[in-house]
């Protein structure tokens, strides 16, 4: 079953800039849609970023222009360069592989990135 790692995460003032990279244990090249979620509280993730095996894109609205969401095929690594970083964005940022195939959803970890002055 593929894994995923993020990495990345930390304090950044107001205004920073921050980049995650989620590692993942096969190849996310074909058959694996991948995204970027937030949990900023609670138990529920928000879509920030996602990007498709044909590398199609989609932020949320209150990401778009600030955040870059991109992929690595041969290294099987998932990234999120954020730019123009904001107190609301501070929660954990988790990666996720869709299975195209066997309709089978992986979560990382998760990794906290907390902006504040």
């Amino acid at each position: 079953q593929i894994q995923l790692i993020e990495s990345g995460g930390g304090l950044v003032q107001p205004g920073g800039s921050r980049s995650l990279a989620c590692v993942a244990t096969e190849s996310i090249a074909s058959i694996y849609d991948m995204g970027w979620y937030c949990r900023a509280s609670g138990p529920s993730r928000e879509m920030v970023a996602a990007i498709t095996v044909s590398n199609a894109t989609t932020y949320a609205d209150f990401v778009r222009g600030r955040f870059t969401i991109s992929k690595d095929n041969v290294a099987n690594t998932l990234y999120l360069d954020m730019y123009d970083l904001e107190p609301e964005d501070t929660g954990v940022y988790y990666c996720q592989a869709k299975n195209r195939l066997q309709l089978h959803t992986t979560w990382g970890q998760g990794t906290q990135v907390t902006v504040s002055a």
